[in-house]
C-alpha cells in the first residue's frame, strides 16, 4: 500500500498558511518553488487565493560578500525584532550546488539561535544560478510568509558579485554590509551595488576591528557623497556595526524605520510596490517565454549547432536569433 501523502488542495494550503501551520506553510512555498507546469498552476491559484492577506509586511534585503557578516546580522537583528514583538520570516538564498541544485550552506544551521524561536521562519532556498543570488520564486514566497502573518521579511543573498538589482527591486530597503579592511568598499563601488543601497553598515566593529570599521565608514560616506541614491530626499547612511556583540543594530534599524517613514509619508512606499509588481510580471513573461522557446520542438532541433556556430565565430549571432525566431515563431520579423 502506497505511503505517499495525497496533495493538500489549493484551499487547505491557504487555509494552513493564514492560520501559520508550519507545515503546510513549508509545503505551499515548495509548490511555488515547483517548475512544473501542473505545479505553477496551483501556485498561481494559491497566490490569488492568498492575496488579500500580503503587502503589509516591511521588507529587507541584505547583501554584502562572503564573510561580511550576513547571517550573524540577520540573526541578531530578527531576534532583536522579535523581542519587539514583530514574527520574522528569513529567506536566505544559498548558492547551489552545481551537481543537485540543492542549497549546499544550510543558514538554518548558522542562525540556530533564530531558527529555535516560533516567531521565526527561516526559508533556505538555492540560488540556482539565479541574477543576483535571488531564487526564481523568492518574490511569489515572500507573498506567501506575509499571508502566514510574518511581519519582517528578511531576504539574504548570495553576495559573491553577481548584480544584487533582483533583490532590490523586490523589497522596501535593501541593506549592504561591508567590513573594513578588506577591501571590498571598493569592489561595492564598482559593481555599482552602492548606488542600490538605502543603509550601509559596516560590520566588526568590536575589539581590534573598531577603527578599521570606521575608516571604511568614512571612506564609504565619501564615496556614497559622489552618487545618488535610489530615492530621491533620501541620504544613504553609514553605520558602524557589530551584529556579535549587538553594537549599533538599534541605529541600524532607526535608520530604516525613518526610511519606511519617509516612503510612507508621501505616498512613494505604495508607488514603489506597484512598480515592484509590474517588475514581476514582466520577470515571469521573459522566464515562459524562454521556457516555451527552448521547449519548442522545431528549435530544439536547430539550438545546438547554431549555438556552437556562434560559439567558433562561422555564425553571426543576429543570424542565428532571427533563424531562432523563425523556427519558433513564423511570423516573427
Amino acid at each position: 500500500m502506497s505511503t505517499r501523502r495525497a496533495l493538500p488542495s489549493v484551499d487547505e494550503l491557504a487555509a494552513g498558511v493564514r492560520a501559520g501551520d508550519r507545515g503546510l506553510l513549508a509545503r505551499a512555498i515548495t509548490l511555488v518553488e515547483g517548475r512544473r507546469a501542473d505545479q505553477r498552476a496551483r501556485a498561481q491559484a494559491l497566490l490569488e487565493e492568498l492575496l488579500p492577506d500580503t503587502g503589509r509586511a516591511r521588507r529587507i534585503g541584505i547583501t554584502g560578500v562572503p564573510g561580511a557578516g550576513k547571517s550573524t546580522l540577520i540573526e541578531a537583528l530578527g531576534l532583536a525584532r522579535i523581542e519587539a514583538g514583530s514574527r520574522v520570516a528569513v529567506l536566505a538564498v544559498d548558492p547551489s550546488s552545481t551537481l543537485s541544485g540543492g542549497s549546499i550552506l544550510g543558514d538554518k544551521s548558522r542562525m540556530n539561535a533564530l531558527a529555535q524561536r516560533t516567531e521565526a521562519f527561516i526559508r533556505p532556498s538555492p540560488s540556482a544560478a539565479s541574477l543576483g543570488g535571488v531564487a526564481r520564486r523568492t518574490r511569489e514566497v515572500m507573498l506567501v510568509c506575509e499571508a502566514a502573518g510574518f511581519d519582517l521579511v528578511l531576504v539574504e543573498t548570495v553576495g559573491v558579485g553577481q548584480s544584487e538589482s533582483a533583490v532590490a527591486d523586490m523589497v522596501d530597503a535593501f541593506v549592504l554590509l561591508s567590513v573594513g579592511g578588506t577591501g571590498d568598499e571598493l569592489q561595492g563601488i564598482k559593481k555599482g551595488v552602492l548606488e542600490l543601497a538605502d543603509v550601509v553598515a559596516v560590520n566588526k566593529a568590536d575589539g581590534d576591528g573598531q577603527e578599521r570599521a570606521e575608516l571604511a565608514a568614512r571612506q564609504l560616506q565619501s564615496a556614497l557623497s559622489l552618487g545618488r541614491g535610489r530615492h530621491a530626499g533620501w541620504r544613504t547612511p553609514v553605520r558602524t556595526i557589530s551584529a556579535l556583540t549587538g553594537t549599533g543594530l538599534e541605529d541600524l534599524w532607526s535608520d530604516l524605520d525613518e526610511l519606511w517613514s519617509t516612503l510612507e509619508a508621501d505616498g512613494r512606499l505604495a508607488a514603489l510596490r506597484r512598480e515592484q509588481r509590474a517588475l514581476a510580471l514582466w520577470g515571469l513573461l521573459r522566464e515562459r517565454l524562454e521556457d516555451h522557446f527552448r521547449g519548442h520542438a522545431a528549435v530544439r532541433g536547430r539550438l545546438a549547432d547554431l549555438e556552437a556556430g556562434v560559439l567558433d565565430g562561422t555564425v553571426a549571432p543576429g543570424r542565428a536569433a532571427e533563424e531562432l525566431l523563425r523556427l519558433w515563431s513564423p511570423d516573427a520579423d
